[in-house]
């Protein structure tokens, strides 16, 4: 009797040890810092102009949205006041245009691209921006020759 009881008292030894020893584990685990993510928010290089409207104008200015993103409203008013009959401004919104941001692999708003009459991306923002900024941007593009050009390809 007194071995079965001296076993008894070395097997519950073994398994608290165990659990402490996975308790640890699992508080160090919880612990670790996440692994650093791959940043994304890539923008397009080139848009198909048949995709959006005003495919016959010399510039297109699209604004990819969300409606839960209170800058992305920002953004889109601010391209808005682009539009003329030489700027088509089309604002995409997540919910309502989900092939589109699927399409051109837009996975951050608001993303701001402004294309030419062959759909090439000459500047691209991703995240707010001032409307001098995108004043400048289309200024840019409309007149390579202007200094610190930015209308040579997208940036981020």
């Amino acid at each position: 009797m007194i071995a079965t009881e001296v076993d008894l008292a070395v097997r519950l030894a073994v398994i608290g040890a165990v659990v402490g020893v996975a308790a640890v584990v699992a508080w160090r685990r919880r612990r670790a810092p996440e692994a650093p993510t791959q940043p994304r928010g890539s923008l397009p290089a080139q848009l198909n102009r048949g995709d959006f409207d005003g495919a016959a104008a010399p510039w297109l200015v699209v604004v990819f949205t969300s409606a839960t993103c209170d800058t992305c409203a920002d953004v889109a008013r601010k391209a808005t006041v682009l539009a003329s009959s030489q700027v088509v401004v089309q604002e995409v919104e997540f919910a309502r245009d989900r092939a589109l941001h699927d399409r051109y692999r837009i996975d951050a708003v608001p993303t701001l691209v402004i294309a030419d009459s062959r759909g090439v991306v000459g500047f691209g923002h991703l995240g707010p921006i001032s409307a001098t900024d995108v004043w400048a941007a289309m200024a840019r593009c409309r007149d390579p020759q202007l200094p610190n050009s930015e209308c040579a390809g997208p940036t981020a």
